[in-house]
């Protein structure tokens, strides 16, 4: 059953972080996991996108070797497989960059529910963290580094209340592993999530 902590919460667990060098600490295996297989994400796209800028787990409040392990490369790497497709998407891509770096959270928590509103599966999950992504790098690229754990926080806060359920029905992250039909689910995030940065432009 998804965690119905506050917000506040959230933020306190992004914040324990120590000063011994440590990372996130979280007492459920799926949490802890999905915000280390969003790092992994993140530092991944960036070496694509931006090769020339170096960005580490500890750079985005993690541990030092938390992406060696082998089960959360595996599972990035799934996830980068659906983010090539969604990333063929024009729309998607000029969409996407319409929203601003410094969003507000209602912004972002609107456009994650409206990603799901209807649904789950691995590519609308991309979907939500790539727009993570582009948020934490526009703050990286614009020295708001404060901004970095808030947009993490606000993605934790969207798999508790959201994916946490059909997280636990696939196994946990390892899912997408097993999940060969990715490339229809990437199609169709593609089309949810351009449905949402539309609506999203046209009331704003």
């Amino acid at each position: 059953m998804a965690d119905d902590r506050g917000d506040s919460e959230l933020e306190d667990e992004l914040e324990m972080q120590g000063a011994e060098g440590g990372g996130d600490v979280f007492d459920d295996p799926i949490l802890e996991q999905g915000v280390v297989v969003l790092r992994g994400y993140v530092i991944e796209r960036i070496s694509t996108e931006d090769p020339g800028r170096h960005v580490d787990s500890v750079d985005l409040g993690g541990r030092p070797h938390e992406q060696d392990d082998p089960e959360v490369k595996e599972v990035v790497d799934q996830l980068l497989k659906i983010a090539d497709e969604l990333n063929r998407n024009v729309e998607f891509q000029r969409l996407i960059n319409q929203v601003q770096g410094n969003c507000a959270k209602e912004v972002f928590m609107m456009v994650a529910r409206s990603i799901f509103i209807d649904g789950i599966n691995w590519g609308r999950v991309v979907g939500l963290f790539h727009l993570a992504y582009r948020l934490i790098y526009r703050a990286l690229t614009t020295n708001h580094l404060e901004n970095v754990r808030m947009v993490i926080s606000w993605v934790l806060q969207v798999i508790r209340e959201l994916l946490y359920p059909w997280l636990v029905q696939q196994g946990g992250w390892v899912g997408v592993i097993q999940s060969f039909p990715w490339r229809n689910a990437a199609i169709v995030a593609s089309i949810v999530v351009v449905a949402t940065f539309v609506y999203y432009r046209m009331k704003h």
